[in-house]
């Protein structure tokens, strides 16, 4: 099968996260199978920033067995990326169906295009929250302007596709706003297990890391609840020292870096917060395997992958029951969830789960079980294909008509 998956991002910008993940997942996973997969997207290069596009990067790239193909950005708005010589290179592709993830994407909208002009079967995937990301309603202006102006490009896509996947009840809940529900099938994201092999293990000694420590990872950005975490800390901070245990904050800054550290030192909790800016995929992987827990008390989330990757290590998360969360990981079976906005329970919750190894290591395994049972890549990929293959058949019995 000639597969074409498409991406605002992918490989080398392994930062820009989950739904460039999904991505080349899937790639990875098809492509085993003697199917011939490219991902089409842009030449985002992240640099440690969200804004940088590398020309240089090669417009045709080999990974695996499974081809990227990118286009130059010309100009970009927020994670909005126009690349428009990506509809001439689809154009000129064969290709038996197109998959793209990330509705609000202009790529999304070049693969609606393409499908259209060659009529072939389109699936699409969010991943973003089509109405209930949090950005919707408190971006500025020109923001605002931009999610009206896409208006008429998502009920495009949507009416184009053949098939929606979505990840759990609560996404389908989103896209029932927009489609009837035979349109919409829930496929369970998954993760890479092949991927966590850590390279080299030197993350301790480069940071000067000497003590147990929990770990946020995540884009420095308000919605991620970094400054509720924060809250949490100073709530705590009598009840804990330095010996104890440490928070490493650890990601890339979306807009709240600065005030993240001036509010570090307003709160005077210094000496319990290590900030670790532009961590490479391999450290990334190493503080999954060194912390003792995770802790993400997001505002938002459709169906996170973090957690499910401090599950490969048995590492449990705190988290809150915010949107889509509940419905991916499992209160009080591999993790803790406390109210949105509530971090006086976050910091509580927080110092009664370290100083109890039993419960960490008994919902880091439930948590292990999860994703050697339900969300790995291996077992999304294969639903994903069996839906392609029962679109292709129907698509291609409606055609011979």
């Amino acid at each position: 099968m000639k597969i074409a998956l498409c991406c605002p991002a992918s490989l080398p910008a392994t930062q820009f996260g989950g739904i460039l993940f999904l991505c080349v997942d899937l790639a990875r996973e098809f492509s085993k199978n003697d199917n011939q997969v490219t991902i089409f997207t842009t030449d985002m290069d992240f640099a440690n920033n969200p804004k940088t596009f590398n020309k240089n990067l090669p417009k045709e790239e080999k990974f695996d067995n499974f081809l990227i193909k990118r286009t130059h950005v010309w100009f970009s708005f927020a994670l909005y990326f126009l690349n428009f010589g990506m509809y001439n290179q689809m154009l000129k592709e064969e290709m038996d169906i197109i998959h793209t993830i990330g509705i609000r994407s202009f790529q999304s909208f070049i693969a609606a295009l393409i499908a259209k002009k060659k009529k072939i079967p389109l699936i699409i995937a969010d991943q973003g929250g089509l109405t209930t990301h949090p950005n919707l309603k408190t971006s500025g202006i020109i923001t605002k302007i931009l999610y009206i102006l896409q208006k008429p490009m998502i009920k495009f896509i949507i009416n184009q596709s053949s098939k929606i996947i979505v990840a759990n009840e609560y996404e389908k809940r989103i896209f029932l706003e927009f489609t009837d529900k035979s349109k919409i099938n829930i496929i369970k994201n998954g993760i890479n297990l092949d991927q966590f092999k850590i390279e080299k293990k030197d993350l301790r000694k480069k940071f000067g890391i000497n003590y147990p420590f929990i770990l946020f990872l995540g884009r420095f950005n308000e919605v991620k609840g970094i400054d509720l975490l924060l809250l949490a800390i100073k709530h705590v901070k009598e009840k804990i020292s330095e010996e104890d245990f440490r928070i490493i904050i650890m990601g890339v800054d979306f807009g709240y870096q600065e005030k993240m550290m001036r509010t570090i030192k307003k709160f005077e909790i210094e000496n319990l917060i290590k900030v670790i800016k532009n961590p490479t995929r391999n450290e990334v992987i190493e503080a999954y395997s060194e912390c003792e827990f995770l802790a993400l008390p997001s505002r938002w989330e459709l169906s996170p992958l973090t957690p499910l990757e401090g599950f490969v290590f048995k590492k449990p998360v705190i988290s809150t029951n915010a949107h889509g969360i509940p419905h991916t990981i499992k209160d009080k079976e591999n993790c803790i969830l406390v109210e949105s906005e509530n971090y006086e329970q976050l910091g509580n919750e927080i110092i009664e789960l370290f100083r109890d190894k039993n419960k960490i290591q008994k919902l880091g395994e439930n948590g292990f079980q999860q994703i050697q049972t339900e969300c790995n890549s291996k077992i999304m990929s294969n639903e994903v294909f069996k839906l392609y293959k029962k679109i292709l058949n129907e698509f291609n019995s409606t055609q011979n008509k």
